[in-house]
């Protein structure tokens, strides 16, 4: 039995230790469990015990079906004690003895070694010795070391908050609830656990050698994607992973003295707008593999059940549809922005985790049988996407003089203007906003309309996913530093620039109150994003960039207790409709600070760039009418791997 069989906790006050013994996920076993598992504590005896029933659930795979077994009930019992458990002041926390664990990412062990205790003493003796009878003590550089002493009671706080955002699910921890704010009496869903929102979170988890909450999330989600979900009698797609779940404690039946824990999970359906989660899958693969390369454990990805999961979502993806285009076709708020601010259609951060979704897959995938059509239809969409995204998203100055001189109504396979663009639709704070060095990739693209707004999450990931160009990176980074009063100013990071304002915003969002002008979605500033810059940064060997907007947010964020967001232009309010204590806002922190200290790390994120991908690439542009001048042959590789 492995770590993530063995999961160890020590509860508040009297509660005795436990450890679940769950032959559902066992790593010898390959199936899953049945998803509506039970969590039982008797009140009198206070001994616990997990139940299921047997049962098979088929999911159709093209002419065939695939059974998905569910197995017998599972126990947790209770021990007297346990080596592997630490308590560290009564304080509820959780260790799991990890001495002999390695860590693949710096080859590492897990523990605390010599170097690291040597370096916590001296800060210790550091901070004792700053003051000596009310003056300053010894002759060191006193504000260096105050400032390094504040730096680590941030992240010391930040870790606490993370652990306390913790959800336990029959005695194992299985994901942290998106905001836990003791100021707020309207908790609406920030009590569940999102899938987008716990991704940050499990990063964190896994650059500490935290591996079993991780393993537990992947897992008890991919049981949460087989559920028969309806709204108004329509269902969608097999595949769909929900947006959020919740742990329901209910009194369990015929047992007046026995409760239950019961994942609820939620498809959308109760969701304020009912929009379906397209991110929430694509966010889930890029985990697993994530979870495969920091923790070395490769057992999980090649289960019979995940590798079910895996292709369930690429076929929804993948399904064949109306769109003439290879992006995703979504509606309003199907991702982070989950309100409606007009990226219905092919919005740019779809696009980019889609794409490092399918490479992310792609490795994963076991080389099967069963497996080759899918893969085949993969690579096809691989190569489209990237072409497309490319060519057509792309904005930089010398691009933006090309649509302003675009002619229209072109009826012709070699048409210039594709989409149709009217020159009129570039809009007056582009052409002064644009630096003469940098460029992005615009937010969405239809026909007839360009959103030439700059979303951050969608450039951040295109760079991480190697969807953008390697000289295209450098030029969505060279914009940030650029524009950097208008992107960072006083808080990392806008989600969009610029804001909808006037007329604009009451058509577009429908006058919503929440995303007033640079507020929340509409222009607002989330401190979460500090991670992905910081992925993006490192890849491009520019972490000097993240490392000055990690500062930047060092200094508030700790004082204003952990906001989900922050209003104004220039991210100088707290938000006004903002959740405290937002866990993908310390989780998020603590990644760019984990990251920053251990670059190599990043590369458990990172998609390195397939030269087939890039030759097809190449080949795809010689064959483009639109580009009218010769192009470099594709230079050596350079990626990080």
């Amino acid at each position: 039995m492995g770590t993530s069989e063995a999961a160890l906790q020590v509860l508040r006050g009297s509660v005795p230790r436990l450890i679940c013994s769950d032959p559902c996920f066992s790593r010898s076993n390959p199936l899953a469990s049945k998803p509506h598992l039970k969590y039982r504590k008797n009140r009198i005896y206070a001994q616990w015990s997990c139940t299921g029933t047997y049962g098979i659930h088929q999911i159709g795979h093209g002419n065939g079906t695939t059974n998905r077994y569910r197995f017998p009930s599972y126990r947790c019992q209770q021990v007297e004690s346990n080596s592997g458990i630490t308590a560290e002041d009564g304080n509820g926390t959780w260790l799991v003895d990890r001495t002999n664990t390695q860590n693949p990412i710096n080859g590492e062990a897990n523990a605390l070694n010599v170097l690291e205790l040597e370096e916590a003493q001296q800060l210790k003796e550091e901070k004792t010795g700053f003051i000596s009878n009310g003056k300053l003590g010894g002759g060191g550089v006193v504000k260096d070391t105050l400032d390094r002493t504040s730096i680590d009671s941030i992240e010391e706080e930040a870790w606490n908050l993370l652990q306390e955002s913790m959800v336990y699910y029959c005695g194992s921890p299985i994901g942290t609830i998106a905001a836990k704010d003791p100021t707020s009496s309207n908790v609406l869903n920030y009590d569940q656990v999102f899938i987008r929102d716990f991704i940050p979170s499990g990063i964190a988890f896994l650059l500490k050698g935290e591996y079993d909450i991780v393993r537990n999330f992947i897992l008890h989600t991919l049981q949460l994607q087989s559920w028969e979900k309806t709204m108004d009698c329509h269902s969608p797609g097999q595949g769909l992973m929900p947006a959020s779940f919740k742990v329901r404690t209910v009194p369990l039946d015929g047992d007046d003295f026995a409760t239950e824990d019961v994942l609820d999970p939620d498809f959308g359906e109760a969701a304020i707008g009912r929009v379906a989660p397209v991110d929430s899958g694509l966010w889930w693969i890029i985990l697993l593999r994530a979870y495969g390369k920091c923790s070395g454990d490769l057992s999980v990805q090649e289960r019979v059940d995940v590798q079910t999961g895996i292709k369930m979502i690429l076929k929804l993806c993948l399904a064949d549809g109306f769109d003439m285009f290879p992006t995703l076709l979504v509606t309003d708020g199907s991702c982070m922005i989950d309100r409606r601010m007009g990226i219905h259609g092919h919005p740019l951060e779809i696009q980019a985790l889609f794409y490092s979704a399918l490479l992310c897959a792609r490795e994963m995938l076991a080389p099967d049988d069963g497996s080759a059509d899918l893969i085949r239809a993969l690579n096809n969409r691989l190569v489209a996407l990237s072409f497309h995204i490319r060519e057509y998203y792309w904005i930089d100055l010398k691009k933006l003089n090309e649509i302003y001189r675009y002619k229209t109504e072109e009826y012709s396979y070699d048409a210039v203007n594709k989409f149709n663009i009217y020159p009129d639709q570039i809009s007056p704070w582009l052409v002064e906003w644009m630096p003469n060095r940098g460029g992005y990739l615009i937010g969405n693209l239809q026909p007839a309309h360009m959103d030439f707004r700059f979303f951050s999450l969608g450039n951040l990931w295109s760079i991480v996913s190697s969807l953008a160009t390697r000289d295209q990176s450098h030029a969505i980074l060279d914009l940030v530093e650029a524009k950097w009063s208008d992107l960072i100013a006083d808080m990392p990071l806008k989600i969009c620039y610029p804001a909808l304002e006037g007329q604009e915003w009451r058509i577009i969002t429908g006058s919503d109150p929440k995303n007033t002008p640079w507020s929340y979605h509409n222009g607002g500033s989330w401190p979460t994003l500090l991670w992905q810059l910081t992925v993006a940064c490192i890849k491009m060997n520019r972490p000097e960039i993240a490392a000055k907007a990690v500062e930047i947010a060092g200094k508030r964020m700790s004082r204003d207790k952990w906001p989900e967001y922050y209003d104004t232009k220039r991210a100088r309010f707290i938000g006004k409709q903002a959740q405290l204590f937002q866990t993908w806002s310390i989780a998020g922190y603590l990644v760019a600070k984990l990251l920053l200290k251990n670059p190599d790390a990043a590369k458990i994120l990172i998609n390195e760039e397939d030269q087939e991908l890039v030759n097809a690439f190449y080949c795809m542009i010689d064959n483009n009418p639109r580009r009218k001048r010769g192009r470099k042959p594709p230079s050596q590789k350079s990626y990080i791997v």
